[in-house]
């Protein structure tokens, strides 16, 4: 079963970004399922989430050299 509001193209922003205030997972299926997941940018968690994931690699670059 689709998920309508997931394919409803008013919720990607540039074709890439997934932004739906309504739906409140914030990982969820890219547009072509076969290329993984996407954060739902509506959600404040996935700001948390993305910023941790560019952070740990940055500090560690910084603090072990």
């Amino acid at each position: 079963m689709k998920d309508f509001q997931h394919d409803d193209p008013l919720n990607w922003k540039f074709g890439i970004f997934y932004f739906n205030k309504n739906d409140s997972r914030f990982i969820v299926r890219k547009q072509v399922e076969s290329l993984g997941w996407t954060f739902n940018f509506a959600h404040p968690i996935s700001y948390v989430v993305l910023a941790l994931m560019l952070l740990i690699p940055i500090l560690s670059v910084i603090f072990y050299n």
